[in-house]
């Protein structure tokens, strides 16, 4: 196909014109080495400096130097057909090689309206180089010195280089779009070659100008070869593949999927103290609140470097400094967000943009040009049941920074981006408290942000276990408070759980399809706040009661720690390489330093889930003391919130199985602790009877039948799982080293995991 647009045929011959200094300059080092190279040491005879005569000719001339042979005539217009204004430009002293090229594009090269020229006796449409060289050599010919200065290039071209190495460019029968889709598989095949190399840790010895950084950059052939194609009235070829392949690029980009980079407030911390000690300006976390916030805003405000070359650093703050460089170096085109774990004030949003700073100005200096896309938005990651309810009063206190508030305008389009944990928030205070420090959170942060007239996303750190915040999406989106989804919403999904959703093209299409549903709903049409201001007095109580509860059993009773070691398959966890983490930051601090995931995987495994359900029967039975029944029983009805939360527990409560979990108390725990499960179990059937009493549900999930089809049919599969378990865990405990039991061990583990959906 060799009708294009206008603006198609110049962008090719830029490409040829490209490809042509190319290889002039291959070929020109290329000889420059055979004759500085091995020649230098060539030691014999003095070689002859002057060819005999003849040598120059063709092997088909005569002695005179004419051709024995008919000379053959290509179907190219005459110089007569060249318009003069273009033969004008081209003996001009400002025009280019490249600029010569376009300009005969429109009299040699077929346009959009299909016709081959503009006389009428114009031949077939050949290659656009063979035209350029043709018409230069007309123009050539006409000027003194141009000719001599023709014919000494076409002397030192090899010959032998253009048989070795044949190129498509001159060939009359290539068209336009071989030649664009050509050029751009070649930079795309550069781009994946030049990143092998830096990721085998090569040095990048590739011009940018032969890979591509941006899906921009990519798109731009793409879309003139689309224009081209429409123009010429080709629009089933535009529409078919070759728009599937823009829609491709315009939504993965260059990278599929963005990665985010995640770490701890404290090792930032850290990494200051290193700074400011060894600038001997003092410790900086020990300065207040208001004192770093000045340190950090005036640092950002400023354009010299804070972090000296000579900074003596531990090998964690080395770490800190080198991801922000590698950051730096990669752009915000393949990462998205840095996410700070623990984050608990304003100044942990600065020290990241700090850093970000600094290590963009060592990159670019490194580089030798600005650092490609721009800085990585910052997401304070709150957790804790403490961080959550000074989530609000955090977001203002950083929005009323003018610099920071300036620099989302400018870099982020006014953006916000604010992530919620479940996990962490439920191990620190029970399922119902987190649920609504959750609610309450969300509800703070979007005023807050809506004061300054910033745009807010909130991303949900959820597991795939209720316990963790997880449960079906479609409900978890739709109790969402209103106003916090407005057209954008980020979840996790973690573990199994990927698998499970996405694992099949038809399912994963089906969970997209959830997901918008959910999103466009509650946009459109947000959930119902609480009814009246006393239904969130009710919550309080039940809130209230139900984390002292919880807490009183998990950090208060000394026997719980020991109890939990060793009526579950934590300990084993940690030897068996299934995740990601460690299950612990630390090794010491018992429940505290536990990772939420193992913290919830291991009651999961026992068919206990005692994270999901603990406290909330001592919450809800003190509701029922006070008279509040009734109204527990219309918030079920009416409050999408709260009989969301009540129907995931009441799903975990159908899928525990107490006399599994007794079974494995009688033979793992030592006698003197398992009367704490006996408390526990108690605990278990108060909770199921005060959820029944809210749902009113004469027994669980009553109301999904297909659930309780689908954990019946698993029963004959998962309890003897748990009873090889029980043995398996007792053996293994008396011989830690064999790798047998522990196979065997896994195997359990995952068999009890894909029965019971929703561990992790």
């Amino acid at each position: 196909m060799s009708k294009c647009s206008e603006k198609l045929a110049r962008y090719v011959c830029k490409i040829i014109a490209k490809e042509r200094e190319h290889d002039d300059l291959h070929h020109d080092s290329w000889f420059h080495h055979r004759s500085h190279g091995r020649h230098s040491e060539y030691h014999g005879p003095d070689l002859p400096t002057h060819l005999p005569a003849g040598a120059d000719m063709p092997a088909c001339t005569d002695t005179d130097g004419e051709a024995g042979l008919p000379i053959l005539e290509l179907p190219i217009k005459t110089a007569s057909h060249v318009s003069p204004t273009l033969v004008s430009d081209l003996e001009s002293q400002e025009s280019t090689p490249t600029f010569a090229k376009a300009a005969v594009a429109k009299d040699f090269f077929p346009l959009n309206n299909g016709d081959t020229g503009s006389h009428p006796d114009s031949l077939p449409a050949v290659s656009l180089e063979v035209a350029a060289n043709t018409l230069a050599a007309k123009v050539m010919a006409n000027q003194p010195g141009m000719r001599k200065k023709a014919s000494s290039e076409s002397i030192n071209k090899s010959s032998v280089d253009k048989l070795l190495n044949p190129s498509l460019l001159g060939r009359p029968d290539v068209a336009p779009y071989r030649i664009v889709l050509g050029h751009v598989r070649d930079k795309l095949v550069n781009t994946r070659r030049r990143l092998e190399e830096l990721l085998e840790g090569l040095t990048d010895n590739y011009d940018p100008s032969e890979y591509y950084e941006t899906a921009e950059q990519l798109l731009e052939p793409l879309l003139l070869c689309h224009e081209s194609m429409e123009e010429c009235g080709s629009d089933t070829l535009a529409d078919g593949r070759l728009a599937d392949f823009i829609r491709r690029v315009a939504t993965f980009g260059m990278t599929l999927m963005k990665l985010d980079l995640r770490q701890e407030s404290d090792k930032h911390t850290e990494a200051l103290d290193a700074i400011t000690e060894f600038l001997e300006i003092g410790t900086y976390s020990q300065w207040d609140e208001e004192k770093k916030l000045k340190f950090l805003t005036t640092e950002l405000k400023g354009k010299r470097p804070l972090i000296p070359p000579s900074l003596e650093m531990s090998p964690e703050v080395r770490e800190v400094l080198d991801t922000f460089h590698v950051a730096a170096g990669i752009g915000s085109n393949s990462l998205g967000a840095y996410v700070i774990s623990m984050a608990s004030e304003a100044s942990d949003v600065l020290a990241v943009e700090l850093f970000q700073k600094e290590a963009r100005l060592v990159v670019s200096g490194d580089l030798g040009r600005p650092c490609p896309g721009k800085t990585l938005r910052v997401v304070p990651l709150f957790e804790t049941v403490k961080d959550l309810r000074d989530a609000g009063r955090v977001i203002r206190k950083l929005l009323a920074i003018d610099w920071y508030r300036e620099h989302l305008i400018a870099n982020h389009q006014g953006h916000q981006e604010i992530m919620l944990g479940y996990s962490d928030s439920g191990k620190d205070a029970g399922r119902l408290t987190a649920a609504w420090e959750l609610y309450k959170a969300q509800e703070d942060v979007v005023a807050a942000c809506k004061g300054y007239n910033i745009k807010v996303t909130l991303f949900h750190g959820r597991g795939g276990s209720v316990g963790r915040g997880g449960g079906p999406m479609y409900l978890a989106i739709q109790s969402q408070p209103p106003g916090s989804v407005m057209g954008s919403l980020r979840v996790t999904e973690q573990g199994e759980m990927v698998q499970a959703k996405f694992g099949l093209p038809q399912t994963a299409v089906r969970q997209l399809e959830i997901y918008t549903t959910a999103v466009l709903l509650a946009t459109l049409h947000p959930p119902n706040p609480p009814r009246s201001a006393k239904w969130r007095d009710v919550m309080e109580e039940i809130s209230e009661q139900s984390c002292k509860h919880y807490r009183n059993v998990v950090y208060q009773n000394p026997e719980f720690i020991p109890y939990f070691h060793e009526t579950t398959p934590e300990a084993e966890l940690g030897n068996l390489n299934i995740g990601s983490r460690p299950t612990r930051r630390k090794q010491s601090g018992g429940v505290s330093q536990l990772r939420a995931i193992p913290w919830i995987f291991a009651w999961t495994q026992t068919r206990s889930v005692l994270p999901a359900w603990l406290g909330l029967g001592a919450g809800l039975l003190t509701a029922f003391k006070k008279g509040h029944k009734d109204d527990l029983q219309s918030m079920y009805r009416e409050w999408p919130f709260f009989q969301s939360t009540i129907d995931l527990i009441e799903m975990v409560l159908a899928k525990a199985d107490l006399s599994i979990a007794k079974h494995y108390e009688e033979v793992l725990v030592a006698p003197n602790r398992q009367q704490l499960g006996s408390i526990l179990r108690e605990d278990f059937l108060s909770t199921e009877r005060c959820v029944l009493q809210v749902s009113g549900h004469q027994k669980l999930s009553e109301n999904n039948k297909t659930l309780r089809r689908l954990i019946e049919s698993r029963l004959p599969f998962l309890n003897p799982l748990n009873m090889l378990q029980v043995e398996v865990l007792r053996r293994l405990r008396q011989d830690e080293t064999n790798e047998k039991l522990r196979d065997a061990l896994l195997i359990t583990i995952n068999g009890i995991a894909a029965g019971m959906r929703n561990t992790g």
